[in-house]
């Protein structure tokens, strides 16, 4: 029995190949169907976000059928796709998951969202049946990890986050911004935190621009 993490970001693979892997979070459900149909996979998981998307897995047996999996479920040839990918197993894994929801894996060292969306994608497992006894003990150990490291460290001292970072340099670039129109490439979690910085800032515009109008006429308003 093996757990496996196998996935890309922001080190390991430029933005076109990262966009092509996201799973849209109404995709979830269906994606953790799929993977607990393959014969290895017992339990699993899935963490998508702009920087990273990560399967993690608890296996029955050693198999390499997960990034064939990968490939197929995004339709991408797995020979452009396998050098952008990283794995690690059983105590690698542990390891991994604990430094992302700490942020010291994040393009911002010690941003906060991550750990939100890590919790969010235990929930969809929980959900959806993807959770097993392995699982569920290797995210409560997360958990727990993330908030003693918050709480006995200073890595969260600061208002760190790549949106906020993006208007400093926005800040630094152009003086007072409220004057200033910012277009906002997509309406997701970061974008949604780009705008409220934005306002906070005294922006004088912001264009959305999504794909689906609803979500960017929602974050408009």
């Amino acid at each position: 029995m093996t757990l496996l993490t196998i996935g890309i970001n922001h080190k390991t693979a430029p933005v076109e190949v990262r966009e092509r892997v996201v799973f849209a979070p109404e995709k979830v459900p269906a994606t953790l169907k799929s993977l607990l149909n393959l014969p290895s996979v017992s339990e699993a998981s899935v963490l998508s976000t702009c920087n990273r998307t990560e399967v993690t897995c608890w296996q029955n047996e050693v198999s390499a059928d997960i990034p064939a999996w990968l490939s197929q479920t995004h339709e991408l040839d797995p020979e452009h796709l396998q050098p952008y990918l990283y794995t690690y197993e059983d105590s690698a894994a542990v390891r991994h998951m604990l430094r992302v929801a700490c942020g010291l894996d994040s393009l911002v060292l010690g941003e906060p969202q991550i750990l939100g969306q890590i919790k969010s994608a235990y929930q969809q497992a929980l959900e959806y049946h993807g959770l097993g006894r392995y699982l569920d003990r290797l995210y409560q150990h997360t958990f727990a990890t993330a908030k003693q490291v918050r709480t006995e460290t200073a890595i969260g001292s600061s208002a760190v986050s790549v949106a906020f970072a993006a208007v400093c340099l926005a800040k630094q670039i152009f003086g007072d911004l409220n004057q200033q129109t910012a277009l906002l490439v997509g309406a997701g979690e970061t974008i949604e935190l780009t705008a409220l910085h934005l306002q906070r800032q005294g922006i004088g515009r912001m264009i959305v621009a999504n794909r689906t109008k609803d979500r960017a006429e929602l974050l408009a308003g």
